[in-house]
């Protein structure tokens, strides 16, 4: 695909890492020259230095013949306004547009045809606060991912020593938990993927991926590790979009603190948020402060400040006082990979997080979801499986007739039923694909997608 990426920040240059990996032909665009330069140093693309709501700019950029604008500077307006112009004079056939304003969300009207003409609108700081409470859900989760409208989880657990499945094959785990059917998909050990098959051994520390309807998700974590106790209390670091959305989401189940430096956003927030939230005006990398406001009783300390090295801080500040679990939103992966699984328990790269919504309007096929697994390194993604036996690569065929290429596996399938709702079925060898199934691959070599998109790509013969 043709595709012009309007914004080289951390969000711009994370797609176009993604999809330049996969062959896709990519023009980044963006008014800070300096930034262009050093995404061209590391990546295959083309990048033109330029405003991206400028028609002269989106021509040179090739506009004519793209196949999709992603537009995702720093500026609402500026992506918004590129998306109408890409339309209007272009023709861009598929416009998404990031968009951080609830103003404008509120207003769906203004991002269709008599508006914007955005097809798609992601919003980072949403996405982030929906990843932080589904980890809130499952605290013992290092990763909480849903496919078929929540019908299935994709759950990412760290094997602890002591585990009832720790030090046992995996076909083990039908004989402990005979009612549940469950799939484990991949286990990675330090950086090297493990091939799961029947008798590979569940080691303590291997970081394990396993598919489940979601109401079994917890009986097949407790096989893997000690779990948790449910969350009660929690701390929040930074007052921003995000601390906002997060704390209005849980007021209502949780005991909620935000610890907030500026003194004017902190009287926003006590207008925005019920009384029984608390909110306090200093500094979260305070030791005197945390230490004063018990943060030792918190079951989960969250710091989302707009600095990494101020989350990074503070969650490590938390964590030695006694909080149980700490989260950080660091966006520079390299600091996240170097913090995670050390005295900080999760670390999220918002572009990372957010690449998943992407990436679900890019892939070819009718792809319904994608998740951005490991930081990039591996992905899930639920296809919908269209077409006939003649004209399908897939449906008709067991899932050991189908010519899957190394490193991708099929994990589960949502089949709806004869009459209301759908079955969520475990993928086993001899499991046939029908049409309209909705199939859950997880692929471990991201270099492998475009091959996984051509098998559920129907043919000619089904129009």
């Amino acid at each position: 695909m043709k595709i012009l990426i309007i914004g080289a920040g951390r969000v711009g240059a994370s797609v176009a890492e993604s999809l330049v990996s996969e062959r896709n032909d990519i023009t980044v665009i963006d008014v800070d020259v300096q930034q262009l330069a050093a995404l061209q140093d590391r990546l295959d693309l083309r990048t033109l230095a330029g405003n991206g709501t400028q028609p002269s700019v989106l021509r040179d950029a090739g506009a004519e013949d793209a196949d999709m604008l992603i537009a995702v500077a720093r500026q609402d307006e500026t992506n918004l306004v590129a998306c109408q112009i890409a339309q209007r004079l272009f023709n861009v056939p598929t416009r998404i547009a990031r968009v951080r304003s609830a103003e404008f969300q509120e207003y769906p009207g203004l991002m269709g045809k008599e508006g914007f003409d955005v097809d798609y609108v992601i919003c980072p700081e949403q996405t982030v606060t929906n990843t932080i409470l589904r980890l809130i859900e499952f605290p013992e989760a290092l990763q909480v991912m849903e496919f078929a409208d929540g019908r299935v989880g994709l759950i990412a657990s760290r094997a602890y020593a002591g585990g009832p499945l720790v030090g046992n094959p995996i076909m083990d785990l039908r004989r402990h938990i005979p009612s549940v059917d469950t799939r484990i998909v991949a286990i990675f050990r330090g950086e090297h993927a493990v091939r799961p098959e029947g008798d590979t051994t569940i080691e303590a520390g291997d970081e394990v991926f396993f598919l489940a309807a979601s109401e079994h998700v917890r009986s097949v974590m407790a096989e893997l590790r000690r779990m948790d106790k449910p969350v009660r209390r929690v701390m929040i670091a930074g007052g921003g979009n995000i601390g906002l959305r997060l704390a209005r989401s849980l007021w209502d189940r949780y005991e909620v603190k935000i610890v907030e430096t500026g003194k004017r956003r902190c009287e926003y927030l006590a207008s925005q948020l019920p009384d029984s939230t608390l909110i306090l005006n200093g500094d979260s990398t305070d030791a005197d402060l945390l230490e004063s406001e018990n943060v030792r009783d918190m079951d989960l300390f969250v710091a989302v400040t707009s600095l990494d090295e101020n989350n990074i801080m503070a969650c490590l500040l938390a964590k030695r006082l006694g909080a149980r679990r700490v989260i950080a939103l660091i966006n520079r992966r390299a600091y996240a990979e170097l913090m995670e699984g050390s005295r900080i328990d999760i670390a999220i790269v918002p572009a990372q997080t957010t690449i998943g919504e992407l990436l679900a309007h890019i892939r070819r096929g009718d792809v319904v979801a994608v998740h951005s697994l490991r930081r990039g390194a591996a992905e899930a993604l639920e296809a919908i499986a269209h077409g006939d036996s003649k004209s399908s690569k897939v449906i008709g065929k067991r899932i050991d007739q189908i010519d899957l290429p190394r490193g991708a596996t099929i994990g589960a399938i949502v089949r709806e039923a004869a009459g209301a709702g759908s079955d969520v079925i475990m993928a086993h060898h001899d499991t046939v694909i029908e049409p309209e199934d909705h199939v859950i691959v997880f692929v471990s070599n991201k270099r492998i997608i475009p091959k996984v998109e051509k098998l559920f790509q129907v043919g000619v013969a089904f129009f």
